[in-house]
């Protein structure tokens, strides 16, 4: 499927490197994609009135800034700035299932702590995450239901937290050796 039907069925996906959009500001690009979802749910556009409040609601989550609605896509925005986005964006459009990979990647210590509270206040039973690390330390914040290890396309290990502990003390050497 394109990429924008997923989107309309509930899939949100986040990348490793986020993409800029120059041109093109947060605020008329997350306008225009929830609206694009309402279309496809048979619901009319929303109103600025409203999307503006939701918007505030959802930036305060992130800890952005309102100047981020302003600005470009992603231009000039900082690793920790651009993952926040991501997680912003993700609360707008409310998806099902979100796949976020390697959300962690260079964040430094404040901004994963609000990146990852971010994933906690979405998360609920409606929907689901799929977060894709190398790092135990992303699962301080975020405790996963179930840790999967992959290894040449294949899971070749499941468990819970505890399996995030061992790769974090014997690394991923050993998992090469597992057979499932």
């Amino acid at each position: 499927m394109p990429p924008e039907e997923r989107a309309n069925l509930g899939i949100f996906l986040s990348f490793q490197y986020p993409v800029e959009i120059p041109g093109v500001s947060m605020q008329n690009f997350m306008r225009t994609a929830v609206n694009a979802k309402r279309e496809y749910q048979g619901l009319p556009p929303m109103s600025m009135i409203e999307f503006t409040k939701m918007m505030k609601q959802k930036q305060a989550m992130v800890e952005i800034t309102e100047k981020l609605q302003n600005r470009y896509v992603n231009v000039g925005f900082s690793g920790g700035e651009k993952k926040k986005n991501e997680i912003f964006q993700m609360a707008m459009l409310e998806p099902e299932l979100s796949i976020l990979d390697e959300t962690d990647s260079g964040l430094d210590i404040d901004a994963l702590r609000i990146v990852a509270n971010g994933v906690n206040q979405l998360h609920n039973e409606h929907n689901a995450f799929v977060v894709i690390t190398h790092y135990q330390r992303l699962l301080d914040y975020i405790v996963p239901d179930f840790v999967h290890v992959m290894y040449d396309g294949r899971i070749v290990k499941s468990g819970d937290k505890k399996l995030a502990l061992e790769l974090e003390e014997k690394g991923y050497e050993w998992v090469k050796e597992l057979k499932l």
